[in-house]
């Protein structure tokens, strides 16, 4: 990805999305399908306080609304590597290194660890900031901090209307399902990269903080999209 050509006109819009700082930690995580788990450590990060919106992710990427969709409203239909080709974009408009770079001939993207762009969370940090120190399969009840098939009229929400988590995220469970940077199953599933969090269309039990889904990186749907993170790097 070039980084001058990434580079946008100035626009009437927020400059950047507003960002929570997550002290690091510890998280378990599982695979039902084959049946195992494993806990990954999580440094201190930065982690969108809402899913990315419509009106953010337009200015960046120089698009208009889609039809019928409010500006607070997170933005979906995005694939992964729309997220990655936003984040991108978001870093240099930023002033920041941008983390992502892809291979001209495969396309494979590579992540740059030093670089204090915008980027996608790990999978550990997003569940690790969803749970936000809570135990249990939700962070409250579900009617409280979720859009799901029983509540959500079929469609999104603005974002932020729900009750946030101990860390202060908003939407984490419900509402749109989110884009993570990592593979999924490399050996079984190639590309595919793994998404959390359950969205509009999504029943109760699917909007958990331990639910993983995967596709291939170029699937778009209508409650699908992402939020973003930055690592927090030494002065």
């Amino acid at each position: 990805m070039n980084r001058e050509a990434l580079v946008q006109r100035p626009v009437d819009a927020p400059a950047a999305p507003s960002m929570v700082a997550v002290p690091g930690g510890s998280v378990e995580l599982r695979d039902d399908r084959l049946g195992t788990c494993w806990r990954s450590e999580v440094s201190p990060f930065l982690l969108g306080r809402y899913p990315m919106t419509v009106e953010l992710h337009g200015a960046v990427m120089d698009v208009g609304l889609r039809p019928g969709a409010g500006d607070q409203s997170p933005v979906t239909e995005v694939s992964w590597l729309d997220a990655i080709e936003f984040c991108n974009r978001l870093s240099i408009r930023s002033g920041l290194d941008p983390v992502y770079s892809s291979d001209p001939t495969s396309g494979e993207v590579t992540a740059i660890g030093s670089a204090d762009g915008y980027r996608l969370p790990t999978e550990a940090e997003w569940q690790y900031a969803c749970k936000a120190g809570t135990r249990g399969y939700r962070y409250g009840e579900i009617d409280d901090i979720a859009w799901y098939a029983d509540n959500s009229a079929g469609r999104t929400h603005e974002v932020g209307a729900k009750a946030p988590n101990n860390f202060g995220l908003y939407d984490m469970l419900g509402n749109v399902w989110e884009w993570c940077w990592d593979l999924y199953d490399s050996e079984v599933y190639g590309s595919y990269r793994i998404f959390r969090g359950g969205g509009w269309a999504e029943s109760a039990r699917g909007c958990g903080a331990s639910v993983r889904r995967r596709s291939h990186p170029s699937f778009a749907i209508d409650d699908l999209g992402f939020r973003v993170a930055r690592s927090i790097t030494s002065p």
